[in-house]
């Protein structure tokens, strides 16, 4: 690697960082404001990225990627499917805090199908969850698993959006998402609220 695609790719990470910054601080910053705050010139920002919605659309990329991570490292090794549920959204949530506003900011400049496509394989990776407590007999739901999987990726959606509103408290917000998320599945909320309790200490 030469001396130059190195400073490349060091400018592009510094950009990246520093975009991310501005935006969960000022979701209307600018392509000016964000290359002001990364040192750079305006120029160099629209070298590595052509618009805004393209920066923006390589941050919700890595920001998926991230949680899609975390949500397999929640899940590793875990053989019982409510705790492997519990778990993956508790992993999901930690990093939430610092994409949830960028999904919000998403779905102004990134199509809400363009941000479904993107999360395709933590949704295929839930679905073999719940399959299987499903076929247990842990979780209980009138829905297939892949439809299941659906709607529960889109109850942590909104959430996400209820904590940016304000109706939902950030430090609360994981373990009630995860509770939530076994109820959805049929867990009982008394046993849901227990195992969340306990994963959580």
């Amino acid at each position: 690697m030469t001396t130059g695609t190195s400073r490349a790719d060091a400018n592009r990470r510094r950009i990246l960082d520093v975009a991310l910054a501005e935006l969960l601080r000022d979701p209307d910053a600018s392509m000016d404001q964000i290359a002001r705050a990364a040192g750079v010139v305006r120029r160099t920002v629209y070298g590595h990225f052509p618009s805004r919605e393209a920066l923006i659309s390589t941050l919700v990329d890595e920001a998926v990627q991230a949680l899609s991570a975390a949500h397999a490292a929640g899940r590793a090794g875990v053989r019982d499917p409510a705790e492997a549920v519990a778990r993956s959204v508790l992993a999901v949530w930690e990093l939430a805090d610092r994409y949830r506003l960028l999904i919000a900011l998403a779905q102004r400049t990134v199509t809400m199908q363009g941000i479904r496509e993107r999360l395709a394989p933590v949704r295929e990776a839930a679905t073999g969850v719940l399959q299987n407590g499903l076929d247990q007999g842990v979780f209980s739901s009138p829905l297939p698993a892949p439809a299941l999987a659906y709607v529960q990726e889109q109850m942590l959606v909104a959430l996400m959006e209820a904590v940016n509103d304000g109706l939902v408290a950030a430090r609360e917000a994981g373990r009630c998402a995860a509770v939530t998320i076994l109820t959805a599945a049929g867990v009982p909320a008394s046993d849901a609220t227990e195992l969340v309790a306990k994963l959580n200490d």
